[in-house]
This record gives C-alpha cells, sequence and structure tokens, in this order.
C-alpha cells in the first residue's frame, strides 16, 4: 500500500489512512499522503512493465494492499488515424467501453472495494445516477461487500 496518512485541506493536520468522511480534528476534506522517498525505491518503470495485464500492474502507487479484480483497467488503445493526421500528431484513445460496467468509473469503484477490504468495511456507499453507482454496485458485487446506492 502506498499512501501513508491523510492530510488534511484546512488545518493540515496528518492522521494515519483510515475509513473517515472527514478530518476528525476540523472536519475539513482529507487527502492521502505518500511516502515518496519509498515509492521511488520500491517503483520503476521496469516493475510498472513486469506487472500484470490489470490495473494492478501498479500496485506500488495505488493506495490499497488487498487485490480486487473482476475485470476493470487494461483497456485498449486504438489509434485515431483521421484525428491523428488532421492534428498531426499520433493520437490513441483509452476505450473505456471495455471495462466491466462500460465506465472509466469501475477503476475508481475497484480501487475503493479493495481499500474498504484493507479495512474491514463490509459495505460500499455513493450517491450516483449513473457509472458510479453501476461500478459500485459491481465492485461490491464481485467481492461480497454491500452496495448501497442513492
Amino acid at each position: 500500500m502506498s499512501a501513508s496518512g491523510l492530510r488534511c485541506r484546512v488545518c493540515e493536520t496528518v492522521s494515519r489512512p483510515e475509513p473517515v468522511d472527514a478530518c476528525r480534528r476540523c472536519d475539513g476534506p482529507t487527502d492521502l499522503t505518500y511516502d515518496w522517498a519509498r515509492i521511488a525505491r520500491d517503483v520503476s518503470h521496469a516493475s510498472i512493465a513486469a506487472g500484470p495485464p490489470s490495473l494492478w500492474r501498479y500496485d506500488g502507487l495505488l493506495p490499497a494492499g488487498a487485490r480486487v479484480e473482476f475485470g476493470a483497467g487494461w483497456t485498449p488503445l486504438h489509434r485515431a488515424d483521421r484525428l491523428s493526421e488532421l492534428l498531426e500528431v499520433d493520437l490513441h484513445l483509452k476505450l473505456e467501453g471495455h471495462n466491466p460496467t462500460h465506465s472509466y468509473k469501475d477503476r475508481i469503484a475497484t480501487i475503493a472495494a479493495a481499500t474498504a477490504l484493507d479495512h474491514g468495511v463490509t459495505t460500499l456507499c455513493c450517491s450516483s445516477t449513473g457509472n458510479l453507482g453501476h461500478a459500485v454496485a459491481a465492485a461490491a458485487a464481485a467481492t461480497g461487500l454491500e452496495a448501497i446506492v442513492l
């Protein structure tokens, strides 16, 4: 797991990474902090290239320790010939429709489910009118977690 703590955007308090929805000191929003020196020692272009053909090839950069696999990530790149010629660049498009729920949000839900498992959380919950809700429900179903989509 690459995350080393949570840092509050308001009071700048740093605490251990845990499943909280806000800073325990001031109720402000938090961001993950990382041990960049450790990551620089452990992660390289070669280690990423040697990783599995899934989003877990970036494991050393992701904030979760558990590995959840239900097919998210590793979507193909497709060269956009006409746009490449028009823009005079070599343009490739990432085909996120190849994810299980046809959305890039499957990646986010996979990391959320893995992090939930890391911390013993049994329910994934989100507010969504579409793609995020589908992705959270699919990740929860794949891992045996409960899903609540509002």
